[in-house]
């Protein structure tokens, strides 16, 4: 519930296979225990006819859970424009569905909004990694390779080009300004992992509104779960060369210049150290006080996460 003067959040969460049953429960369960209530919650799934009748089975009996299907073609794109268009809120965020939010992850997006030029506030996303721990030639400057955020990004609450679809919100006026999500674009279930559909519009969002700040708040937090595939070097190469694919698809559509700016800023500052550590860490073997101290700092991180789901 919204009290004067702040906005209704709707929470939309884009599901598409069985195989991810738990984490969409658990991801619904951290949307219902934010401090700072959702209006709704919005299910969106995608073209999967058993999955809709399963969650619809679920949530039938819930008023604040809304269990839709996807009304576009296939793909996290057109998910999200079926639960904008469905959604009541000012204020409409996206949550993965194999993520779940901290307790206050609303509470910061929602703070954002008193500013009337905000058009849209992302937050800091954890990797939860299922071996427990994170690979050792790993870099955290490449962590977007897994949905998360990754480090050369700016801390605390900073204005920002784009936000990251998910875990991000925008103001209702902004689809009405910049339209929905490109479906061209993002992932569509086919086996290429591509993305870049909030980059495209967020700039096409900049465009339609000069005066609109887009913010990510790091303290608007997220935890990824990131299963045992995503941590081999397989689908790393992969993913690396979609998202050239991706940045070619929003190049084409918001032109070089918008479309990579941030990108050639990350390739020249930030990667060279990410690959340099990931080189020395790879090679280096941890001393069995160094792995337990590790696996005990991993188990912390985990634990909003394994909390939700009890």
């Amino acid at each position: 519930m919204s009290g004067p003067g702040t906005p209704g959040v709707s929470v939309v969460i884009c599901a598409y296979t069985e195989d991810r049953w738990e984490d969409v429960l658990a991801a619904v369960a951290s949307v219902r225990a934010q401090s700072r209530p959702a209006l709704e919650t919005l299910l969106v799934v995608d073209h999967n006819r058993a999955l809709l009748d399963r969650l619809g089975e679920e949530y039938k009996e819930s008023g604040d859970v809304r269990v839709l299907a996807n009304a576009g073609p296939r793909g996290l794109s057109a998910g999200r424009n079926t639960g904008i268009a469905a959604s009541r809120g000012e204020v409409v965020a996206f949550l993965d569905d194999d993520a779940v939010a901290e307790r206050d992850w609303l509470r910061h997006f929602a703070e954002a909004y008193d500013d009337p030029r905000v058009m849209a506030v992302g937050g800091r996303t954890e990797p939860v990694w299922a071996s427990g721990r994170r690979p050792d030639w790993f870099p955290e400057e490449f962590d977007w390779v897994v949905g998360c955020t990754y480090r050369g990004l700016p801390g605390g609450r900073v204005r920002v080009r784009n936000v990251l679809g998910g875990n991000a919100s925008f103001r209702r006026t902004a689809f009405d300004a910049a339209g929905g999500f490109a479906t061209g674009i993002g992932r569509d279930g086919s086996r290429r992992p591509l993305g870049g559909e909030e980059t495209e519009l967020c700039i096409r969002l900049s465009r339609a509104r000069p005066d609109a700040v887009l913010l990510i708040d790091d303290r608007a937090v997220i935890h990824h779960r990131v299963p045992e595939v995503r941590e081999r070097f397989g689908y790393f190469r992969t993913r690396t060369y979609a998202e050239g694919l991706s940045k070619a698809l929003v190049a084409r559509s918001v032109g070089a210049g918008k479309g990579l700016e941030s990108e050639r800023r990350y390739t020249t500052r930030v990667l060279p150290a990410g690959v340099v550590r990931g080189l020395r860490d790879a090679s280096w073997k941890p001393t069995p006080e160094a792995e337990t101290s590790h696996v005990h700092s991993t188990a912390r991180r985990v634990e909003p996460h394994r909390r939700l789901r009890q």
